[in-house]
């Protein structure tokens, strides 16, 4: 059984190398075929003439001057909390003001004002007795663009720096 199966093996393996076997035949047909094509081609070139080929005309780029238009902040979107809150230390609040720390203790909302007047701000102490919290105002401002444009200076050093509308 097993010389069988390999005489089997033997001779397909050797039909399949006869088979694929290309004849000098098939080689010189496919050579006449390339050479009247070849020539048939020149004749047909040299009756018709040189196809024009025409390459794409580009425009110079022309540069334009720079024009800077201002950017107008939108300042209507800014987010604005409202609180009822009163003045605990401090000469009064606007319509906007800047938040910058929130205690329960009066005592650090105090030590925060201090540091800020140190630093050139007129803070001041506003309590809200519905959460029982001391904000602590770094400025205040009749417009609320203004109160925008502290905020994100006081981000700088007060991350959590928010707005406040009475």
């Amino acid at each position: 059984m097993k010389k069988l199966m390999m005489l089997g093996a033997v001779a397909c393996v050797a039909l399949s190398f006869t088979g694929c076997k290309s004849s000098e035949s098939a080689y010189k047909k496919a050579y006449e075929k390339a050479k009247s094509q070849e020539r048939s081609g020149y004749a047909q070139q040299e009756e018709t003439p040189a196809e024009v080929t025409e390459t794409p005309t580009v425009a110079p780029v022309e540069t334009q001057p720079v024009v800077e238009t201002p950017v107008v902040d939108n300042y209507e979107n800014e987010t604005v909390r409202r609180e009822n809150v009163s003045v605990v230390n401090g000469a009064g609040l606007k319509m906007f003001s800047v938040v910058v720390g929130s205690f329960s203790v009066k005592a650090n909302a105090e030590g925060l004002q201090q540091r800020l007047k140190g630093a050139g701000y007129n803070a001041q102490i506003a309590y809200n007795s519905g959460n029982n919290m001391y904000r602590v105002v770094a400025s205040t401002f009749d417009s609320k663009a203004s109160a925008v444009q502290s905020r994100n200076q006081l981000r700088a050093q007060y991350a959590d720096a928010w707005l406040l509308s009475k």
